[in-house]
């Protein structure tokens, strides 16, 4: 069976060039390995980007989008599987419940949304599947910063910090999903 890893990103490209670039790289190293893009089925922003890198490097997509984000995030209907789901909480379902393995790419409030439910769900034994943030030019590293001031305060256990991995770039989170993929 091929492995598949969910990229949660922006559906905007963001401010910086690398943000588009390391999304382009990604989608082409998941291609390359041999495992399946399941995403937010949309052809824009970040999102576009690494489907059409996946795609144009041979690789299988399999997106995921709620009926009412089909014009706003343009459905990219030329995936190999492309579902539409009533609500967002079906389409994150079914997007993690279709994956091995998370990457959370830059993004706004929807790719945070997307990183906080599956890493609750990581705290409270729902699944057991490899998380990562890909933190291009640094930019999760408020988020992290966050997390350890929550573990700092007791709001968390100290495992919570375990849960996901952080990669500065693309070869360093595939050296780390392929460890996990093993």
């Amino acid at each position: 069976m091929t492995y598949s890893v969910c990229v949660y990103c922006g559906s905007r490209s963001g401010a910086r060039d690398t943000y588009a670039e390391d999304a382009a790289k990604l989608g082409t190293a998941l291609a390359e390995a041999g495992m399946r893009l399941v995403y937010g089925a949309g052809d824009v922003g970040l999102m576009g980007i690494v489907a059409r890198a996946a795609m144009a490097a041979g690789g299988t997509t399999f997106g995921v989008i709620p009926d009412h984000l089909m014009r706003r995030e343009v459905g990219k209907r030329d995936l190999h599987t492309f579902i539409v789901t009533e609500t967002m909480h079906e389409r994150k379902k079914v997007m993690v419940m279709n994956a091995d393995a998370i990457i959370v790419l830059p993004g706004g409030a929807g790719s945070l949304d997307e990183f906080f439910e599956v890493l609750t769900w990581r705290q409270l034994g729902l699944h057991d599947k490899p998380i990562f943030l890909l933190n291009s030019e640094g930019y999760w590293d408020k988020l992290r910063g966050l997390l350890d001031h929550i573990v700092d305060q007791g709001f968390a256990d100290g495992s919570l910090l375990d849960f996901f991995q952080t990669a500065s770039d693309v070869p360093g989170v595939m050296q780390a999903l392929l460890r996990a993929a093993r």
